[in-house]
């Protein structure tokens, strides 16, 4: 009984390690975030922004037409009306004219204190492979986001 309640406790305490592990926050830092996204915590499978479902037209300097993605964190904020909390991430999917060719990925990763004066927001552009473009405090980025400084950095509100 004692041998049997001992392995319980193990495979519960690795379950919640792994857990952690794989939905834990990612770093701020380019190639562990990326690998985060795409092999931890895997971005495609999280729901799209509220309202903007599938592939959509987009504008400069994102691609000509995008998708939206949102991690549970971001998607419980917006649905409520409240301000991006520490650890909400954004992703956009950059697509070319043809719909079809993913020029780039575009995430904004939040986390306290990283960079007050960008919202505490983690900038990134990737290649479709997962190159890094730019990460960090992006300063493109954060100056044309900062005419939305008043609603959390963000350009899509939800519709």
């Amino acid at each position: 009984m004692r041998k049997s309640l001992f392995f319980t406790v193990i495979a519960i305490c690795f379950g919640a390690l792994l857990a952690c592990q794989h939905f834990g926050k990612p770093p701020a830092e380019a190639d562990g975030f990326w690998t985060y996204i795409t092999e931890k915590n895997l971005y495609t499978d999280w729901e799209f922004w509220p309202g903007h479902d599938g592939i959509y037209p987009g504008k400069s300097p994102h691609g000509a037409y995008l998708k939206l993605y949102a991690n549970p964190a971001a998607i419980k904020a917006v649905k409520a009306g409240k301000p991006m909390p520490d650890g909400a991430i954004i992703i956009k999917e950059n697509y070319g004219k043809d719909k079809k060719t993913l020029m780039a990925v575009t995430p904004m990763y939040k986390m306290k204190g990283f960079n007050p004066d960008g919202g505490d927001w983690f900038w990134a552009k990737y290649g479709p492979a997962g190159k890094v473009m730019k990460a960090g405090k992006v300063q493109g980025c954060i100056n044309c986001h900062r005419v939305m400084q008043t609603k959390d950095w963000l350009f899509t509100q939800p519709k």
